[in-house]
């Protein structure tokens, strides 16, 4: 039986906890900010009606504590957590204990959570709901005689994965039969070392592919798709630019793949915002499903922009009880918009993190112009964390004018006092690859990589 929300307690930091707290002001619920030691002046604590201090710096005392986070909502007496993204937003036992507790987990069920989790669970789901995956291994590998009749099945060029894998580790690439003789075995020994767990599965390697990732919204019966984000430009599996639309796609392409990741959501009966990530063939024009985010995304302000949905306080209301209340029809694609994470990264010693007191601030302004920070003049930014300061999200009516405000957005941030990755963005920029959208996921760290770019760009 559901219930409204009353007070919520926002289990998170940084730019999205104010970016909840707002929502939830917004929506005229009482807010709680649970935070650690080194959070308790920040943007988060200093906007919410009540703080809960949830133990030292360190995350795994503090935002990851689970039994830290119970007690501060049993103190609070708030009724619902908003787990934000990160510490234990995907943590099936956290949802679960905040619904044993009495109280709501802004967010899918701790079944979808661990369903998604699950790799092969998720690939299977998403198989059975009719939606492409990446060609593979139908089960793990622990021989190579088992390991040669599923790679001559799979195809090359592919990517040897270790089962119980993560963070890119335990993945080895076999070009052709000769190679996965010599790589197999080294990607067991790897997954082994790594996970405890010697068991693999094999994977086509897309050797032009973009990372598209569509964003869905379900109330537990219904769901809807708000279109896709274009996330290709990463550096070690870590976004820095998004935009949405995608430029790769033509309509036909976008109604199949949005189509297809609604399937899935409505197979799922999935409840809250959530994320499902492609992999698209640049050669090809084919996508395939490789996870799902049960949880609200970073990049999350760019789908807002382009749909004028508001996806937190969607997420809120449905926690509540509401329904959807949206058709698929009722959500327009309108312009194009661009994100660029600003981190406290240098990117001239390797983007060693950088944290510090920020000296002078200035956001910009302005039409189709929104940043979410969580910094102000005079802030310490705390060591302990990860470095996203700032997100300079812009909108325009296509991608042409939303590339120009982002340039018009960088010349009028002013940030000092610790390095950032905002000279970063504005090399990006000035990329003709970049105008043009000829990129896929390799394209920032070859860009990076350059030595040309590296005597010129960082002196900027």
């Amino acid at each position: 039986m559901s219930q409204a929300i009353t007070k919520l307690l926002v289990a998170n930091r940084g730019e999205i906890a104010v970016r909840i707290i707002r929502a939830a002001k917004a929506l005229g619920i009482p807010t709680v900010a649970a935070c650690s030691e080194a959070d308790v002046d920040s943007m988060a604590a200093q906007l919410a009606d009540e703080v809960q201090v949830l133990g030292p710096a360190r995350a795994d005392r503090s935002y990851l504590n689970i039994d830290a986070v119970l007690a501060a909502l049993k103190a609070s007496g708030a009724n619902a957590v908003h787990p934000g993204y990160g510490f234990l937003s995907e943590n099936a036992d956290f949802a679960e204990a905040v619904e044993a507790a009495g109280a709501i987990f802004v967010g899918p069920t701790a079944q979808t959570i661990r369903q998604m989790g699950d790799k092969a669970v998720a690939r299977r789901t998403a198989m059975q709901a009719g939606v492409p995956v990446v060609p593979g291994s139908a089960d793990e590998l622990h021989d190579l005689a088992n390991a040669l009749q599923a790679a001559a099945h799979v195809g090359f060029p592919l990517l040897i994965k270790a089962s119980a894998g993560g963070g890119g580790r335990g993945i080895r690439l076999a070009n052709d039969l000769a190679e996965f003789e010599q790589e197999f075995p080294k990607a067991q020994r790897e997954a082994q070392a790594a996970f405890g767990n010697g068991a693999v599965y094999l994977e086509r390697f897309i050797r032009q592919a973009r990372h598209i990732e569509v964003q869905v919204l379900g109330d537990g019966k219904h769901a809807v798709h708000l279109f896709e984000r274009e996330c290709s430009l990463q550096r070690r599996r870590q976004k820095i630019f998004e935009e949405a639309p995608s430029p790769a796609l033509n309509p036909v392409q976008r109604q199949a793949l949005c189509s297809s990741a609604v399937q899935l959501a409505q197979a799922l009966n999935y409840r809250g915002a959530g994320t499902l990530e492609y992999l698209y063939d640049d050669v090809s024009g084919e996508f395939f499903f490789i996870e799902m985010n049960t949880r609200i995304q970073v990049e999350h302000p760019i789908s807002e922009m382009i749909t004028g949905i508001d996806l937190v306080q969607a997420m809120l209301r449905i926690a509540s009880g509401e329904p959807l209340g949206l058709q698929q029809s009722d959500i327009v694609l309108r312009g194009a918009a661009i994100e660029m994470r600003v981190n406290a990264e240098d990117p001239a010693r390797d983007f060693f993190p950088s944290p510090g007191l920020v000296d002078s601030l200035t956001w910009p302004q302005g039409e189709g112009v929104r940043v979410d920070s969580h910094l102000f003049s005079g802030y310490k930014v705390p060591a302990y964390y990860d470095s996203l300061l700032a997100k300079i999200i812009v909108h325009g009516n296509d991608r042409t004018q939303a590339l120009a405000r982002a340039r018009k957005a960088l010349a009028d941030t002013t940030l000092s006092g610790m390095a950032t990755t905002l000279a970063l963005h504005a090399q990006l920029l000035e990329q003709p690859w970049l105008a043009d959208a000829r990129f896929n996921t390799g394209t920032l760290e070859t860009w990076l990589a350059d030595p040309v770019r590296q005597r010129c760009g960082e002196a900027s």
